[in-house]
């Protein structure tokens, strides 16, 4: 058994704050026992106006929640998971990029975000990602001595072939670590962290950020931890800052899959596309 949690956070434009913020929390999370720990996408900042984000970003190794990150998982001796927060490439893009990192500090593995949040949703909100990301091309399962973890991020999770992929190699924990809209999480957020829990037989956890940022944004909330036969063993029901807490057994695993054996039994197939209509003189 293992101890982990998602912190649910509700950053905005002042990446100091933010860094406050995660330092209590994790702290929080680690005086727990929580020994694996795991923060939204955007840990280090939202920020809707273009060029106050751009002037706020670091490359990686002057990134200052990249550093304070390796700082806190050596703190407290835990293995720390940032969900994503933005960092300034050479090509003047930016990644979206998670973060893991080992009890005595350094960086175990990155993930960039692959798939663009790019929608027009009701109301008028509408989203492009892709003018200011760079989207990730290689999916990643990192090993921690008590899981094999998968990473995704936020709009990640509608993709189920990326986790598929993850639970294929080995993954008995997969993650997507959000900023969904408070529109579409209304409308999808639960049965779809539950659908990819149960499709792949791994637990899942996504931590998220909550609430109204710099007045302009709103997000979903309802952090969520979730077994692999789909039973929800933690949530956050709001979106408000919380850090919510389950233990976990991979090899629930391993019985779901045994069960359920539907990674095994997947075949290879041919797709035909055929009319119905016949042609008139």
């Amino acid at each position: 058994m293992v101890k982990v949690a998602a912190v649910q956070m509700r950053s905005n434009g002042d990446m100091s704050a933010n860094i406050t913020a995660l330092e209590r929390m994790v702290g929080e999370a680690a005086a727990q026992g929580a020994q694996y720990v795991q923060t939204p996408e955007n840990t280090g900042i939202i920020q809707n106006d273009r060029a106050l984000y751009r002037a706020s970003l670091h490359a990686e190794q002057d990134d200052p929640v990249v550093k304070a990150a390796a700082a806190l998982a050596k703190r407290h001796g835990i293995y720390l998971h940032i969900g994503s927060t933005p960092i300034k490439l050479d090509n003047g893009l930016i990644a979206n990029r998670a973060f893991v990192f080992a009890p005595d500090g350094p960086k175990i593995t990155t993930y960039d975000k692959i798939h663009m949040f790019d929608v027009d949703l009701d109301n008028g909100e509408s989203w492009r990602e892709s003018d200011t990301i760079s989207a990730g091309d290689r999916a990643v399962v990192t090993e921690l001595p008590f899981m094999k973890l998968g990473l995704a991020i936020c709009y990640d999770i509608r993709f189920p072939q990326l986790f598929q992929a993850q639970a294929n190699a080995g993954a008995n924990v997969i993650s997507a670590p959000a900023a969904f809209t408070r529109q579409t999480g209304e409308a999808h957020w639960h049965i779809l962290q539950r659908a990819r829990a149960i499709e792949n037989g791994a637990f899942l956890i996504s931590a998220a950020q909550g609430g109204l940022h710099n007045g302009n944004r709103q997000t979903y909330g309802h952090s969520i931890i979730v077994s692999p036969w789909g039973k929800v063993l933690a949530e956050a029901d709001h979106d408000d800052p919380a850090v919510i807490y389950a233990e976990i057994d991979v090899a629930d695993s391993t019985a779901a899959r045994n069960k359920i054996p539907n990674l095994k039994n997947a075949r290879e197939f041919k797709l035909e596309t055929i009319g119905g209509g016949t042609d008139k003189a």
